[in-house]
């Protein structure tokens, strides 16, 4: 049997389809912004945040509340270190969610890594897990599940 595009049931589900994805591409483009921003400009990033964000990360038992305490948590985490290496795995997204998994290299240089389970000096692999709460086109919480190995 043919598709009838006349059909009553085809255009809510094409519409309903179409609205998913533009949703999906919109998520996935305001986390690709804030990963790539968050190190260079945590101020900049804030905008992509709700103005009730909550950032968690329970692998150092942080839980932040808040753009003033997550940019100042930003700039003390990225003072911190020196970035050697980003490596994405997987992104993907649905209407209100995106889950981002990567590797960071880097070096702990300072004080700054709130509850890093190693000492200044030690070079990490950081295996990260993002799972972003989206809402009205922002971040509205974010968790991030971390996986510390130090290789030197």
């Amino acid at each position: 049997m043919p598709l009838d595009l006349n059909d009553h049931h085809f255009k809510p589900q094409t519409k309903a389809a179409f609205m998913t994805r533009d949703l999906t591409e919109q998520n996935l483009a305001i986390v690709d912004a804030h990963i790539k921003g968050e190190g260079r400009d945590p101020g900049a990033v804030m905008s992509l945040y709700t103005d009730d964000i909550v950032l968690d990360m329970p692998t150092r038992g942080i839980t932040l509340h808040g753009k003033a305490a997550i940019e100042a948590n930003y700039r003390r985490m990225f003072g911190a270190m020196e970035l050697i290496s980003m490596t994405p795995i997987e992104r993907f997204a649905t209407f209100d969610r995106v889950i981002d998994d990567c590797v960071a290299r880097f070096k702990l240089v300072r004080e700054g890594f709130e509850a890093a389970p190693y000492p200044i000096g030690s070079t990490i692999d950081l295996r990260l897990l993002h799972v972003f709460h989206m809402k009205d086109g922002k971040i509205a919480r974010e968790t991030v599940f971390e996986g510390w190995t130090r290789i030197d």
